[in-house]
């Protein structure tokens, strides 16, 4: 038998070599598109980024005061932006829907709270004030000079002692400064300490102890931006507002008083400082009634423009301390 023995195949080294460079082109030219796609998705997030940046810049430092009232509910809860970028805020209402507020009206990157100011210690004013200590850095904790036992209250006390905050208690005459030359100017409560009274809720009070009443004991606030004024009013009523109203002058904003309860304005009151716009700040079909007919014929009365947030939700007014536009639904 004849056997046939075919030729092995030879291959030389310099051949083995193309083929691998060969091989690993091939591999670098496979990896190119993915590189290619991270880096472009790279340059997109930082050009949204950039983007969002921007934007937030110009919209929250346009160098104006802006006031808004927020949409809380049943409660009170103010944010104060300065022309210089400085965050106030004054009440946070019932719940946490304030940091809803907060997240519209403040930059992403900024978590600093310059000044926190609680008006009075009911719990439709101090709620939502425990989550932004929780998720802001609050610089410094205001309020008046008030001892109150409630479950809300004790919390609050907890959560402050935490992020090593002690209460300025401010009294009629204090005033904060801010660089800008917004201030605000404390007018009520007269300067007596109260720390060791126990005060009731004013439900179980008369007319004819007025000074243990808690919301009678609300800090009011006079907020001043060039000629722009404002005045906040927590949830105080007559007896207090009349005694008040010939040393405030005349405003262009009022926060209106106890979310237009009926007790809570006069025509001394209004007739004295004159606003141009009144805010209320209440919730839908609430169990008190407010506001009150009483309370808003007495706007109507004196033809002040009114707002409300069960209506229009929250209300902002931006002003350059001449003037003042108002944004609302």
């Amino acid at each position: 038998m004849t056997k046939h023995f075919l030729p092995r195949t030879t291959m030389s080294c310099s051949s083995e070599r193309d083929l691998t460079a060969k091989r690993e082109a091939r591999l670098t030219n496979n990896s190119i598109p993915g590189q290619w796609v991270r880096g472009l998705l790279f340059a997109s997030v930082l050009f949204l980024l950039g983007g969002i940046f921007l934007y937030q810049n110009q919209k929250f430092n346009d160098g104006k005061l802006h006031f808004i009232v927020c949409d809380v509910g049943q409660g009170d809860g103010i944010l104060i932006r300065t022309s210089n970028g400085s965050d106030i805020l004054i009440d946070g209402g019932p719940d946490d829907s304030i940091l809803n507020c907060l997240q519209n009206h403040m930059p992403f990157w900024d978590r600093d709270i310059e000044v926190m100011m609680l008006t009075h210690p009911h719990a439709d004013h101090l709620t939502g004030l425990i989550s932004v200590l929780k998720r802001y850095k609050v610089m410094h904790y205001v309020t008046e000079n008030l001892k109150y036992n409630s479950l809300a209250y004790r919390k609050l006390q907890d959560v402050l002692a935490k992020n090593n905050l002690t209460a300025k208690f401010n009294f009629s005459g204090d005033r904060i400064d801010f660089a800008d030359k917004t201030s605000l100017l404390t007018i009520w409560p007269k300067g007596i300490s109260l720390e060791n009274q126990e005060l009731q809720d004013s439900q179980n009070l008369t007319k004819d102890n007025p000074s243990l009443d808690v919301n009678g004991f609300s800090l009011i606030e006079l907020l001043s931006y060039g000629n722009f004024k404002v005045l906040l009013t927590g949830d105080a009523g007559v007896l207090v507002e009349d005694k008040i109203a010939n040393s405030i002058g005349k405003i262009d904003v009022l926060k209106v008083p106890h979310h237009g309860s009926k007790t809570g304005m006069s025509d001394l009151f209004l007739s004295e400082i004159n606003p141009k716009l009144a805010i209320i700040s209440v919730g839908a079909k609430n169990r008190y009634g407010h506001p009150a007919k009483i309370a808003l014929d007495l706007l109507a009365k004196y033809n002040i423009k009114m707002l409300r947030t069960d209506k229009n939700g929250e209300v902002e007014v931006v002003s350059d301390g001449k003037s003042f536009k108002v944004y609302a639904n």
